[in-house]
């Protein structure tokens, strides 16, 4: 039977209390580096796993996108200044080489982190990533946050992306999470039945997890930032693991809802496209989403593209050429109007 363990080492001992930074190293054997390896930056500040929950804070899931790892970096920066109940546990760069590169997927082997749980132990490097997540980290942890952005292809209002538990007892301590972070809004996602992500590993490993998109465009929005930054700490706070007094927020969150494909757009064709909503427009079954330009022949009349759904705009691409089946706006509605 294959060896469970993971080929990922580190100089970091999770146990141990106190402050830590370190590395993981991610076995890469290439042209010019038969025994190296990549180091991913990790740090661990520990009171003692019996006086508080383990909290795992990730970005750089996808290498494109910067408000999670950069509000993450900050927070090592807070690190030796800090003190907690419980662990916390901070990878801003998780699938490195992606986000050392600017990239959603990774240059080395073009796996997209998100989309390769659980992963392999034997695998590439995106792969041996996903098992290491899956067979060390998501077993230590209570609560997980993994921060998104649109990345250079979507531009996302900022929204935490909500997957309650069923269990009532666990489904009210996760909604107090919810609330805390304060995003403007919170999305009930539709993944299409898409399970290999790292939402769904953390459900199978039944933690409570919290995930956001907060921008795009490859950017760092300060404002997004904002969010980010003080959500974090009002999570914290809410979970015992700091006892810093931070405000409330000023806003309730819109709970919103993706309900199957009828909220997805998506070119039929490829062209150049033109759009016609804003991020954050409410829309209408029927509406013009935009119209598609052959730009192989500009003199033809643009193919019009429509809304199926009513909703609100909360991502739409910022690319304008796209090819047949690129995904070019996704809406949602409010809860409790479905």
């Amino acid at each position: 039977m294959q060896n469970s363990a993971s080929l990922i080492a580190s100089d970091i001992d999770y146990d141990r209390t106190g402050l830590q930074t370190g590395t993981l190293r991610l076995p890469y054997s290439h042209d010019r580096s038969a025994y190296g390896h990549i180091p991913i930056p990790v740090a661990v500040l520990n009171a003692g796993s019996a006086t508080g929950p383990t909290v795992l804070l990730t970005g750089g899931n996808h290498g494109d996108e910067y408000e999670g790892p950069i509000a993450l970096m900050k927070l090592m920066r807070r690190l030796p200044d800090m003190s907690i109940r419980g662990r916390l546990i901070l990878i801003p760069g998780l699938n490195f080489p992606a986000f050392a590169n600017g990239t959603r997927t990774s240059p080395i082997d073009k796996g997209n982190l998100n989309r390769l749980f659980p992963g392999a132990r034997n695998g590439q490097p995106t792969e041996m990533i996903a098992h290491y997540v899956e067979s060390e980290l998501l077993p230590r942890a209570d609560v997980v946050i993994d921060l998104h952005a649109g990345g250079a292809s979507f531009d996302h209002a900022p929204t935490l992306l909500a997957a309650p538990p069923a269990d009532a007892a666990r489904r009210d301590i996760y909604l107090q999470l919810v609330r805390a972070f304060g995003a403007p809004y919170t999305m009930v996602m539709d993944l299409l039945g898409e399970d290999r992500t790292f939402g769904a590993a953390a459900q199978r490993h039944d933690k409570l997890f919290l995930c956001g998109e907060f921008g795009g465009g490859a950017g760092c929005d300060a404002a997004n930032l904002a969010i980010v930054e003080t959500g974090l700490r009002r999570v914290l706070r809410v979970l015992g693991v700091t006892s810093e007094d931070i405000p409330t927020p000023a806003l309730d969150t819109r709970v919103m809802a993706v309900h199957g494909p009828r909220h997805y757009v998506y070119a039929p064709v490829g062209g150049v496209f033109e759009p016609a909503f804003r991020l954050g427009e409410d829309v209408r079954q029927g509406q013009l989403a935009g119209r598609l330009f052959d730009p192989h022949a500009p003199w033809e009349v643009p193919r019009e593209i429509a809304f199926r759904s009513d909703g609100t705009v909360m991502c739409m691409r910022t690319f304008a050429r796209v090819e047949p089946g690129d995904c070019i706006a996704l809406l949602a509605s409010d809860s409790h109007r479905d």
